[in-house]
């Protein structure tokens, strides 16, 4: 049983090791996206001019009004002394065409004192560009940048299944690290004066039995991110019931929302005041920090957070409402730490695996661990490639001496 197990650690280990030292390097940077991004782009995160800024409500109305071709879909309600606007957009429909405008960007930040746009990118684009390269290592982390093929994408496809093979390997490997119940203190010690090959084993196998929760977490996290639908939310809905999502089933009101062009609804200053009338009666004191659109449901979403924390560090994430963007009516709202055990449970699985869960000391941990798993991968096919070639060279001898 332990050879069998031996050799399909190794074989996981072999197949999985350039996607694990990959994501485990990728990892260790994107704990730090937002941090690194505006070190190598400032002009997409400060300002250009001092001032008092305009209203982020009237900057996006004003790019609106001077580039008709887009709308403003994300919009951050609050702006930092110093800092600029970064915006998400998408393209209008083209009234000559019937297909949306090419923009060739999602993203655009304004100067909050001029509106004047600063700098343009489109997010996630398959280019090491000062300007896209932290959004390039951040989707090459799950999906490898490699395409849709048939609606599907492959590469978060391929990464979770990756996971989901390397939860069970996490299992394999703890119970091959302790062969002997009398020798368990040799799989939680490194041979530091030994050095060569006798270290490189015990990094592995120590290293890896020290961190084989926080691994295991990551794994398992990594199917909860890639593979949400199709395996994670059923698994976990067979166990403890989730609550259907607040915009569950619900289709845009017409086909204009899909293709991103707005019919005639009510303004984003009304959604914002539902939203906070809705808040107040929920007696919420956190303010609200943040506006998405969502076409294909026809609503917005209204985050509530600080300014600078839409990421949700600390907790299980921020509170957000929905809002009809037809009717202005409340759709539904996502509180983090309420409904069922299932529904905690996936709550957490982002802020688990980004580290966020506990903020700074958190993400520090886990940009640790990335660095740490590479390591892992890398001592694993070391190991390997020092045994191959013994093999090999008692091979050699045994038909030398024949």
């Amino acid at each position: 049983m332990r050879a069998l197990l031996v050799r399909l650690h190794r074989w996981f280990g072999l197949s999985a090791a350039a996607f694990l030292f990959m994501a485990g390097l990728t990892g260790a940077l994107i704990s730090w996206d937002h941090e690194l991004d505006a070190l190598i782009s400032p002009q997409l995160y400060r300002a250009q001019t001092p001032g008092q800024p305009l209203s982020s409500l009237a900057l996006a109305e004003g790019l609106e009004r001077a580039e008709p071709r887009l709308m403003v879909t994300w919009l951050p309600l609050a702006i930092e002394t110093g800092d600029a606007l970064l915006l998400g957009v998408r393209p209008r429909v083209d009234p000559a065409t019937g297909r949306p405008f090419e923009l060739g960007y999602d993203q655009v930040a304004l100067d909050p004192v001029t509106g004047a746009v600063q700098g343009c990118r489109q997010w996630g684009a398959f280019s090491l560009a000062p300007q896209n390269l932290m959004p390039f290592i951040y989707k090459l982390h799950y999906s490898l940048h490699l395409p849709q093929v048939g609606g599907v994408d492959l590469g978060i496809w391929l990464m979770g299944l990756l996971a989901m093979a390397w939860v069970l390997d996490c299992l394999i490997a703890l119970w091959i690290s302790f062969p002997a119940p009398r020798q368990w203190r040799r799989s939680l010690a490194f041979r530091w004066r030994a050095g060569g090959p006798r270290l490189v084993f015990d990094l592995h196998r120590s290293g890896g039995v020290w961190l084989w929760l926080l691994v295991l977490m990551v794994a398992i996290t990594s199917v909860a991110m890639n593979l949400r639908e199709p395996v994670m939310k059923p698994l976990v809905n067979s166990l403890s019931s989730l609550t259907p999502p607040p915009l569950e089933g619900r289709a845009a009101a017409d086909q204009g929302h899909v293709k991103g062009h707005v019919t005639a609804g009510i303004s984003r200053q009304a959604v914002l005041d539902v939203a906070s009338q809705e808040a107040r009666r929920q007696g919420w004191v956190t303010p609200l920090g943040g506006l998405f659109h969502l076409p294909q449901q026809a609503a917005w979403g209204v985050g509530l957070f600080k300014p600078g924390a839409s990421h949700g560090d600390g907790g299980l994430g921020n509170t957000w409402l929905y809002v009809d963007a037809q009717t202005g009516a409340l759709l539904g709202q996502d509180v983090p730490g309420t409904g069922s055990t299932g529904d905690v449970f996936m709550q957490a699985m982002f802020p688990l695996h980004s580290g966020r869960i506990i903020g700074l000391p958190g993400r520090v941990l886990m940009s640790a661990l990335g660095l740490c798993i590479a390591a892992l991968s890398l001592t694993g096919v070391l190991i390997w490639a020092r045994k191959r070639k013994a093999r090999h060279t008692a091979r050699r001898l045994r038909l030398a001496t024949t």
